[in-house]
């Protein structure tokens, strides 16, 4: 299959559909951290989502449309961010392949435009951590969990004299030191799973 990973530049998605043989690439406006820059497509994924694709997968920003950041919602309406980000967001849920899958956080698109088919979680996939992850998908089959790690636990919580809780809940663990642009990067047991089941020898 042609396939198009949109809005990935960790590569992480296309390397392991290319380990299945198929013609896979990952476009973002950011150069490519994944190594393989012969199968990156540089640019603005507009200019190329006309062309013929068997498969798309998208990983649309959730800067303006994510829950975190419900309490500017009313702000990114008046300034135009929140339109910006659900018209991009639709861009591949409007589209005519006939297998999409579109990848986000909790956010506006889940009460505003339609419930994702799939809510998942790393942990589901091998690695030990919480990110609540949403999947629209059309044309393809629910991601399958192929190595539940469990749950993982809080961090020790402590109640100061204020009453405020001093510590973390486990859904900071993947937050841990990291920058932005890592948090966004495809766990590796999420990207495998994808590759194998909607791209495996039975699909």
């Amino acid at each position: 299959m042609k396939i198009l990973v949109a809005c990935e530049e960790s590569q992480a998605v296309m390397i392991e559909f290319r380990k299945f043989g198929h013609e896979a690439y990952s476009c973002d406006t950011q150069s490519c951290s994944g190594g393989y820059s012969q199968w990156h497509l540089k640019g603005d994924i507009r200019q190329i989502l006309h062309m013929k694709w068997d498969m798309i997968i998208a990983f649309p920003p959730c800067t303006h449309l994510a829950k975190c950041g419900a309490c500017s919602w009313e702000e990114k309406k008046q300034d135009g961010r929140l339109h910006q980000g659900v018209s991009f967001f639709m861009l591949f849920a409007n589209h005519r392949c006939d297998k999409i899958a579109i990848e986000n956080p909790e956010g506006w698109m889940n009460t505003n435009y339609r419930k994702p088919d799939q809510i998942i979680q790393p942990y589901m996939f091998g690695h030990p951590e919480m990110k609540t992850t949403c999947l629209w998908l059309k044309g393809l089959p629910l991601l399958m969990e192929t190595n539940n790690v469990g749950k993982p636990k809080p961090f020790k919580t402590v109640i100061r004299k204020s009453g405020k809780l001093k510590g973390k809940p486990y859904n900071y663990y993947w937050r841990e030191g990291k920058s932005a642009k890592e948090r966004s990067k495809t766990f590796p047991g999420i990207a495998k799973a994808m590759a194998e089941q909607w791209g495996g020898n039975n699909v």
